[in-house]
């Protein structure tokens, strides 16, 4: 009977431990890692490697007790990028990447235990760019060298799952893997390095798909319910 009396109020101090991201109207969230994979560039021979940030995320959740809306976004930009385009042993390409997105959504609990799985669903807008130059890794090669400047724009729906600890009262560190569809314009312009400097302009829409496999992050509960 003492056992069971015990067992009781674990369970009770447990749910009301639980529900301490439903007592509170919003909540701040810092995305602190993440692991992602790019759109591709160009005819970029390996588009299976994942790149990492940090730091570089936020999210905004308004909360309503199972359910709660979401606005989230990222920058990435990194300044030296590197990748082969065609194969791996016909172009080396070297320039800039800039990645961003601001995406719309919303969030439901499984349950209201201290650790909380979840599912989301985000929809938004995305812009990824690079501007390089191409080097043909063949010298004999004729017009071996040209810079290149793309650009893709358009929309994004990203199904996701994910963990969450609630730490203390205020604060929950959150997991985050999803699948992300990615519906794009995008528009290619190369500049060789020829007497001429000629110049050639292509565009597409495109459809990718991308596995996204973590996002870690924190999360900060602000302005509670009573």
């Amino acid at each position: 009977m003492k056992r069971f009396i015990i067992g009781i109020l674990i369970l009770i101090s447990a749910k009301s431990f639980a529900q301490v991201d439903g007592n509170y109207n919003y909540s701040i969230g810092i995305k602190a890692f993440n692991l992602m994979q790019m759109p591709k560039i160009l005819q970029q021979a390996n588009t299976d490697d994942n790149i990492k940030s940090w730091v570089n995320g936020g999210i905004i959740r308004f909360n309503d007790n199972q359910m709660a809306f979401r606005i989230s976004g990222y920058y990435l930009y990194k300044r030296d990028f590197t990748f082969n385009n065609q194969c791996d042993n016909c172009e080396t390409a070297k320039g800039s990447l800039n990645d961003y997105a601001i995406k719309f959504g919303f969030e439901k609990n499984f349950n209201y235990s201290v650790i909380q799985p979840y599912f989301a669903a985000d929809f938004g807008f995305r812009s990824h760019s690079f501007r390089g130059n191409l080097q043909a890794k063949n010298p004999a090669r004729l017009n071996s060298s040209y810079a290149a400047n793309t650009s893709k724009n358009g929309g994004t729906f990203s199904p996701l799952l994910g963990l969450k600890f609630n730490v203390l009262n205020q604060v929950s560190l959150f997991a985050e893997s999803s699948i992300e569809f990615y519906y794009s314009y995008e528009r290619q312009e190369t500049v060789m390095d020829d007497l001429s400097n000629t110049r050639t302009f292509a565009r597409y829409n495109k459809l990718e798909t991308f596995l996204n496999p973590i996002s870690i992050g924190i999360q900060f509960h602000l302005v509670g319910k009573n």
